[in-house]
């Protein structure tokens, strides 16, 4: 389903703006084969996915997939259970033993160097969450 939506994504694409034409005559949006497979870890395992590629001739224009951005490798969903994790004591360590009880075996590219460095991130958001001005707000509790 994920591979016919991105196929749907270029094909509108390309009939947007398919009577634009560069300098030369030539279509300006063309389709250009595909990227290089790659899985994308989701919360029922693993998915191939081969992202089409779009060539935009025109100056500073550039396709990009609202539905796969560039580098994505895990979606949303994944995200957010690693903070879960956490917060339930899986230490840094075990996590990549822990998605892959919960995902499955090919459930990959959480090493444990991937957890400390998302772990600093939400230590730099908890401190500025936490050094926020409330001059001015008012709560009910």
């Amino acid at each position: 389903m994920l591979q016919a939506a991105l196929e749907n994504e270029v094909a509108e694409r390309l009939a947007e703006h398919a009577h634009q034409r560069d300098e030369a005559g030539r279509q300006a949006v063309v389709r250009n084969g595909c990227l290089p497979e790659r899985d994308l870890v989701t919360g029922v395992g693993p998915v191939t996915v081969k992202q089409p590629r779009v060539r935009d001739r025109r100056e500073g224009h550039r396709f990009t997939s609202k539905i796969l951005p560039a580098f994505m490798r895990r979606v949303p969903s994944i995200d957010a259970l690693i903070p879960a994790l956490y917060l339930k004591g899986v230490s840094t360590g075990d996590f990549s033993e822990a998605l892959t009880s919960i995902l499955g075996e090919k459930a990959a590219g959480l090493s444990a160097a991937n957890i400390v460095r998302l772990k600093q991130g939400w230590e730099r958001d908890y401190e500025a969450w936490s050094a926020r001005s409330l001059e001015g707000k008012r709560y009910a509790y």
